[in-house]
């Protein structure tokens, strides 16, 4: 069974930084892709960074792209994946997901992703 386990949001003002963790155990999850998505209030769950099984980013929103930089560290089965974001902006308010994909190919299709973190609230303010 898969596990994972996210931390690292909070209130932060604008022009901030947050460093979000999920670490990923159980399966396979050190050969599967894993990416960070999120979703604010009234919208739709969206991919932020999506990295491959490598641990090579392959995609990035273009509203983070510049101040937000994806990363994993897999060892002894488990994956632990980090999501740095600088220069935070109001706009980017939402719960933050990880999700560990069902194969080793990125993809920002959710429908892609079979596991998912609880999820973790980062707030911007103003």
């Amino acid at each position: 069974q898969v596990q994972l386990v996210e931390s690292g949001g909070g209130l932060v003002q604008a022009g901030g930084s947050l460093r979000l963790s999920c670490a990923a155990s159980g399966g396979t999850v050190i050969s599967c892709a894993v990416g960070w998505f999120r979703q604010a209030p009234g919208k739709e769950r969206e991919a932020v960074a999506i990295i491959d099984w490598l641990g090579r980013p392959t995609y990035y929103i273009d509203s983070v792209k510049g101040r937000c930089t994806a990363s994993r560290d897999n060892a002894n089965a488990k994956s632990t994946v980090y999501l740095q974001m600088n220069s935070l902006k109001p706009e980017d308010t939402a719960v933050y997901y990880c999700a560990v994909g069902r194969g080793p190919w990125p993809s920002e299709d959710l429908n892609d992703y079979s596991y998912w973190g609880q999820g973790t609230q980062v707030t911007v303010s103003s």
